[in-house]
């Protein structure tokens, strides 16, 4: 049987970075190390060019906790071939519709289509050098370890596992990257406690305002909620909301029912993240790392069934290809 509650944290974790994210407090890299120039201007800090993701994920039943870290630098912004325009702002969280722009001459396959006949090519991944890392444990015990690029890409090599959790909070973590295609450069962020929800069980009506709360963390963590009810279906819009670390959040219901409205599909999940973020900016834009711990949950709408098969729908009703009884 299909287990979709977790395909939106693993793409999460696995999709290239979105410009369109908010920068952060940058950390000015412009600096001289023996054998390297680095007087090159820092970039544009609104635009993301990487990410180094450390993200743990709590046990969950008889799953047990894990942590993984991967890393990645492009020499550019990685376009979209979907625009999110924002619909409607209440508090923290706002509404977002999708737009998909058309270019009458197609793309091809190394660039997308971002706006109505203009199209971006898609960036290409370059080396920073070795990457130390400070503060993150391993399996083993160890809390500094060097990561070279494979393929361009960052994570523990030789069979080394991040522990579980890889910090304690307020824990201080640093990667210095001794430069490559890209100059030097190190990011620092904070350790994030697991986050864990007080009330799993949600069930979305219109009108009706979602209710969210959790042990809080620290000032330097912010947490992050994305409710998507009609994934399975091709996505028509959906919440996404953004506020300190506090231990409560509230989704006005209005504002939920305005994504009913917008249509459901089966498998409807809410995902809440609590990150800390620290960054520098490099000549292309900025580079994060971002320590993270995200949950995932399903919820109720009443009068929907998700399905994968017809024999999971009630008698006289068959599974639909965006996998709701009907």
């Amino acid at each position: 049987m299909r287990t979709p509650f977790f395909c939106l944290l693993l793409l999460a974790a696995c999709t290239a970075p979105d410009d369109d994210d908010p920068a952060p407090t940058t950390t000015d890299t412009t600096t001289t190390t023996s054998g390297f120039e680095t007087d090159a201007e820092p970039g544009d800090p609104a635009v993301l060019i990487g990410s180094f993701q450390v993200q743990i994920v709590a046990p969950n039943g008889d799953t047990a906790g894990k942590s993984s870290l991967l890393g990645k630098i492009y020499d550019g912004p990685t376009p979209s071939a979907i625009v999110w325009e924002e619909s409607t702002t209440t508090g923290a969280c706002t509404l977002q519709t999708p737009r998909v722009p058309f270019c009458a001459t197609p793309c091809g396959g190394s660039a997308v289509c971002v706006e109505d006949d203009t199209c971006q090519p898609y960036p290409k991944p370059h080396s920073a050098g070795t990457v130390t890392a400070r503060g993150l444990r391993l399996t083993t015990g160890e809390t500094e370890f060097t990561m070279s690029p494979i393929a361009d890409n960052y994570q523990p090599s030789g069979g080394a596992q991040l522990a579980y959790p890889p910090f304690a909070p307020g824990d201080e973590i640093t990667l210095t990257a001794a430069g490559d295609h890209f100059p030097p450069f190190t990011l620092t962020a904070t350790g994030v406690a697991p986050l864990t929800l007080d009330n799993t069980a949600i069930t979305l009506a219109a009108g009706a305002p979602i209710s969210l709360e959790w042990p809080p963390d620290s000032d330097d963590a912010r947490i992050r909620v994305k409710l998507d009810i009609s994934h399975h279906g091709g996505t028509r819009g959906m919440i996404t909301c953004e506020s300190a670390d506090t231990g409560a959040l509230t989704i006005d219901g209005a504002l939920v029912g305005e994504l009913i409205d917008l249509g459901i599909a089966g498998y409807p999940t809410i995902v809440v993240t609590r990150e800390a973020i620290g960054a520098a900016t490099l000549p292309p834009g900025r580079v994060e790392l971002v320590l993270s711990s995200s949950l995932e949950h399903a919820v109720t709408i009443p009068g929907l069934t998700s399905c994968t098969s017809d024999s999971e729908c009630p008698d006289g009703q068959t599974c639909q290809p965006d996998l709701t009884c009907n």
